[in-house]
């Protein structure tokens, strides 16, 4: 009857062997990297694999001369320094591919690692938002930019392999001469350390692959308690003891479990590695008794000991570089599970391109959304209209579903039920890309690029990075010109704190800076989602009139808290429950002394 563990064993051996057919992608995406780089060192490892040998045959001649001159047999010096001269050269020659090989092998290092950020930067900003709002594609993602660099190591290692796998067949192809049996024996005496190697590695993917989560809170941790982010309530609300507890459990822990899995590999391993140093030692015996018997020369003892000991050497070095590889593997599967993870929100290859310009409008029909993983919808059955030339505000409590209109307006997510409409026709049917160039929208939690003030703007258009007075417009609308005509540096002025010459800004600050983006991009759709929470009143009703300029003739969407900021919409309709619970102008939503008269007069009473 099979144990569970006999069954864990198999199952462990068999993800091994999967995840090294894994293996031929990997070598694609290097080759793709560096491809004479790597035909290079794959050439010249072959060549430095074959020296050994020939060095060996070289040392075994001189010294059979030498013994023979000893003995009277020769007298002739020629054919000695010939072969002193042929070791010379093929030490030379093994010494400059060896450090050849070192000097393309940071190249592809550095070439691989640079192809495959970028690989894995691009294959990530075309999956869907809702794989970033997942803690598991999280882990996938940490794993998988592991994979940049920690497995640059794991590329080493297979050029070593073949390399080692190289001196292996020629040094074994000498004691095959001799003695074909003795390298059987090699190989035997070898494999249980290999096969304990293995087992431990193995362990090894399956803890580190269980602690990812560990590490992330453990990064998150330390960020926090180091960060700026947080640094003034760290300090105000003396966090810093619990942050530091906190860490330092779960730092120990992991820690823990390392050392007992390495203790356990360091016990097996040195009991196992008994059978390959006595089955070394074995063929030594053997091969010291034929000589001393004068059953083979001086200089055929001597070759044969330094054939074994590398093939030994080597053999050893294969099985553990062959081990640390499929191991290895397993990490790279996450790497690769990582690009076979395919966005549902794509462009098909009949797409549309959206109408230049827009003649009829938005419209949301039936509108069902709830976010994965979430059973409570988030909208219910929502229907309105955004007409050409048209301005609506959306207003209404937390969690309504106002952010969650712009998300399903840019495709961001798609609903369940309903549809929303362009001119007439499905949002789906359009080029996605294309989609999301006509409309521009600043989010309440717009990203604050430590980045120089004209790449934090031109994130709004990115094409007119180059044109300042495209940008310098942009901030005159936005109220920014002023703040950053006192920089130093101007539109080339650094902001944040991150790098040098960086200059820190206010929320407020910061905010003027995310509308600027709005306003310079040329978009038939404007949005402003709250971004103007941390100015004060009379700063965002100019930023929400200027706007409203800007969008003249053109379709937009305010969405604020502040409902004297939204008055100058054509239409305000206010969400709840994920529905359109009112819609009007605001005199008519006044005059309707609904829900939103009421929380207009909460905002009102509060200035009186």
């Amino acid at each position: 009857m099979k144990t569970a563990e006999t069954l864990g064993q198999k199952e462990a051996w068999k993800n091994r062997f999967d995840a090294l057919s894994d293996l031929p992608k990997l070598w694609r995406l290097l080759w793709d990297s560096a491809p004479g780089a790597v035909g290079g060192t794959i050439f010249l490892r072959i060549l430095g694999g074959i020296s050994p040998l020939g060095m060996l045959f070289a040392a075994k001649q001189i010294i059979d001369l030498i013994a023979s001159a000893a003995q009277g047999q020769s007298s002739d010096p020629s054919a000695l320094w010939m072969w002193v001269a042929i070791e010379f050269g093929l030490a030379l020659s093994s010494q400059v591919i060896g450090r050849t090989v070192d000097f393309l092998d940071t190249s592809i290092a550095d070439r691989f690692s640079h192809s495959l950020g970028l690989k894995i930067m691009r294959h990530a900003a075309s999956l869907d938002l809702s794989s970033f709002e997942n803690p598991e594609f999280h882990d996938r993602l940490d794993r998988a930019r592991a994979q940049s660099t920690d497995r640059i190591g794991m590329l080493t290692s297979a050029g070593w392999l073949l390399q080692r796998v190289v001196m292996l067949v020629s040094l074994g192809l000498g004691i095959v001469y001799y003695y074909p049996w003795l390298l059987g024996i090699l190989i035997l005496s070898a494999l249980p350390a290999f096969f304990v190697e293995s087992h431990f590695a193995f362990l090894g993917y399956k803890q580190a692959h269980a602690m990812t989560p560990a590490r992330r809170s453990l990064d998150y941790y330390l960020a926090l308690g180091s960060g700026r982010d947080a640094a003034k309530e760290v300090k105000v609300f003396a966090l810093a003891p619990h942050l530091e507890s906190k860490y330092s459990a779960l730092s120990m822990d992991v820690i823990g479990k390392n050392r007992m899995l390495a203790s356990r590999r360091l016990i097996w391993g040195a009991a196992f590695a008994v059978f390959a140093v006595a089955g070394y030692y074995g063929t030594y015996v053997y091969l010291a008794r034929e000589a001393f018997l004068q059953r083979i020369s001086v200089g055929s003892f001597t070759f044969m000991i330094g054939a074994i000991s590398g093939a030994n050497g080597h053999l050893q070095t294969i099985f553990s570089l062959f081990s640390n590889i499929a191991d290895q593997s397993l990490f790279l599967r996450d790497l690769i599970h990582f690009f076979r993870e395919k966005p549902s929100i794509h462009s098909s290859g009949t797409a549309l391109h959206p109408p230049h310009p827009i003649e009829k409008g938005l419209e949301f029909e039936n509108v069902t959304f709830r976010y994965p993983g979430n059973e409570k919808s988030i909208l219910n059955n929502l229907s309105f209209r955004l007409d050409r030339g048209q301005r609506i505000a959306l207003v209404g409590e937390n969690g309504e579903g106002k952010t969650t209109v712009v998300k399903l307006m840019t495709r961001l997510y798609d609903p369940q039920e309903g549809r929303i409409l362009l001119d007439g026709r499905d949002l789906k049917e359009f080029n996605v890309e294309e989609l999301r160039s006509e409309i521009g929208v600043i989010f309440q939690d717009f990203v604050r690029y430590d980045l120089p003030v004209r790449e934090n703007i031109a994130a709004g258009d990115i094409s007119r990075l180059s044109d300042d007075d495209g940008l310098w417009e942009a901030c005159r609308r936005s109220n920014a010109a002023d703040l950053i005509e006192a920089f130093p540096e101007k539109l080339d002025q650094m902001l944040g704190t991150k790098f040098e010459g960086g200059v820190d800004l206010s929320g407020g600050q910061w905010q003027r800076i995310a509308l600027a983006r709005a306003f310079l991009r040329e978009a038939q759709i404007l949005i402003l989602d709250e971004p103007t929470a941390a100015l004060d009143p009379l700063a965002e009703s100019e930023v929400f009139e200027k706007f409203a300029e800007l969008t003249k003739d053109r379709m937009a969407i305010f969405i604020s808290h502040r409902l004297s900021t939204v008055r100058m919409a054509d239409r305000i309709l206010l969400l709840a429950q994920g529905k359109i619970a009112e819609e009007g102008s605001h005199e008519e939503l006044l005059e309707a002394n609904g829900q939103y008269a009421k929380l207009f007069e909460i905002q009102a009473s509060s200035y009186r």
